[in-house]
């Protein structure tokens, strides 16, 4: 038995012919091939021997499990020998410590063959000791930053999960501890790069890059190909434009500045200009500041009439009603599976939340009409103050903010687009909202099959210039416009009213 001096693992290498060995083992440093199982393989070949890398638990690590003599191999473990040699039943066999990447923590190396260990076998022994240690080495590393990026991802996801849900100040607890400051605005747009799913990864790592950690940067949870970021200020937006342009088939789409507390909001908004941006030669577009049937409505009306119409939900805990408007929100503008991916929960639970929504409003979202106006309602409660909601009369109707002339010439204007179509688009589009936007019993009504109904609902698309087969702001737009110009009754809101009717 022998112990291994540190310096015999610097031994000069044989020289000629023989030295080949060295540079195969120094191919199992590269990254393609440094894998510990390789080189226990290639040692085997090499010596003909029988090779097992084992712990100080005796768990194999890599080669063929072997008996191992457990005086020199728990000397070796202890530290008290370095490396160790014997012979017996025809069989030579050499022992040496391998350093593991915990800290205190080491392996044995047992090489056995029937032949004896000369002076190349043994320097092949060492030097692949020495190359296991770095191999280990940089694989631990390598998984201390996998695991150090995936956690750094998911903290990113949660501060937006909570600002999603309007948990600002969580949002900025959390934010503060790994990027100070990155919240410390009261605004901020959002932006949504769409790349092909396989180039994601690579696509938010540019992104990172690009914003210098000056904007929260997430993997959507939704969307496969699609990467979120929140830029607090305007140099942040000009490096993602910067990037789009240097990235063939990368989309980029922008909201307009809003709040921090409107980011479900201006989520939907660079969703919607995402969708612009893929019929654009620049692959760029920002979401269109169009007139939007809020705009012409009296605004202490419209403020007054959310209110009362919310108000159900005012005996909840603050926590519990923001929770529950941020998810009907996110659940109104896109499906319940996609909200429930970006706000981190079941579907079910996005399910349950708007449901007790519905309860609490007296109200059945399985109605368009009913969808458009809690949507308008909520989109306002995020903008309104309580001194303004109380200006005007406290028996404010859905209705007043219907009949304004500014209100009935947009929705006349927009909805007569679809005239110079032969097919009775509007007809088709007033019909398939009525049904709850269900193409099959909107056919039966019209008397013709489902498949034109969609066809007409997705011809109505580009003349319109809105996503309607896609539930979300441009859906609910032209559900107003056929409110505001009477060719759709007023929703049942009666239950979100009382003592009032609509």
């Amino acid at each position: 038995m022998t112990g291994r001096d540190d310096g015999n693992r610097d031994s000069e290498v044989t020289r000629g012919a023989d030295s080949t060995w060295a540079q195969e083992l120094l191919d199992h440093l590269r990254p393609s091939r440094s894998d510990i199982r390789r080189i226990t393989d290639w040692l085997a070949r090499t010596l003909d021997a029988t090779v097992c890398l084992v712990d100080d638990t005796g768990t194999p690590l890599a080669g063929a499990p072997e008996p191992l003599d457990q005086g020199p191999a728990a000397d070796i473990l202890s530290g008290r020998i370095a490396s160790a040699a014997w012979e017996g039943d025809g069989r030579f066999a050499r022992l040496i410590g391998v350093a593991l990447p915990a800290p205190g923590s080491a392996g044995v190396l047992t090489v056995s063959r029937t032949a004896p260990f000369d002076r190349r076998a043994a320097d092949i022994v060492t030097h692949t000791a020495t190359v296991l240690e770095l191999v280990l080495r940089a694989r631990q590393t390598a998984a201390t930053g996998h695991r150090l990026a995936r956690a750094t991802s998911d903290l990113r996801l949660a501060i937006l999960q909570l600002l999603m849900v309007e948990d600002i100040v969580a949002a900025r607890r959390v934010a503060a501890g790994l990027w100070p400051g990155l919240l410390d605005t009261d605004t901020a747009c959002v932006y949504v790069v769409e790349s092909a799913p396989a180039d994601r990864d690579r696509l938010a790592e540019d992104c990172l890059a690009a914003t210098c950690d000056e904007a929260l940067v997430v993997r959507c949870p939704a969307m496969d190909g699609h990467v979120i970021v929140v830029t607090p200020d305007d140099t942040s937006a000009a490096a993602l434009r910067a990037l789009c342009d240097r990235t063939p088939d990368a989309y980029l789409g922008g909201s307009t500045r809003q709040s921090l507390a409107s980011t479900a909001t201006a989520y939907g908004q660079a969703v919607s200009a995402l969708a612009v941006a893929r019929f654009r030669p620049d692959h760029r577009a920002v979401y269109a500041e169009r007139t939007h049937p809020e705009r012409l409505m009296d605004p202490e009306v419209l403020a007054t009439w959310t209110t009362r119409l919310l108000r159900p939900l005012d005996t909840l805990p603050h926590h519990t009603r923001a929770e529950l408007l941020a998810t009907t929100r996110l659940g109104l503008e896109f499906t319940a599976v996609s909200a429930a991916k970006v706000l981190g929960v079941s579907r079910n639970t996005v399910r349950a939340r708007m449901e007790r929504v519905e309860n609490l409003l007296g109200t059945d979202f399985s109605d368009l009409t009913v969808r458009a106006t809690v949507h308008l309602a909520l989109n306002t409660q995020v903008g309104f103050t309580e001194e303004r909601a109380g200006g005007a009369a406290a028996t404010a109707r859905l209705g007043d903010l219907l009949t304004g002339p500014a209100l009935a010439t947009w929705g006349q204007d927009l909805l007569a687009r679809l005239d110079t179509d032969g097919r009775d688009l509007r007809r088709t589009l007033r019909t398939w909202i009525a049904a709850g936007g269900n193409a099959e019993r909107a056919a039966q009504l019209l008397g013709v099959h489902a498949q034109t109904v969609r066809e007409h609902v997705r011809s109505a698309e580009p003349v319109l210039e809105r996503q309607l087969l896609a539930s979300g702001s441009d859906l609910y737009e032209v559900v107003l416009a056929h409110l505001a110009t009477r060719d759709l009754d007023q929703p049942d809101l009666r239950g979100a009213l009382r003592p009032g009717a609509e």
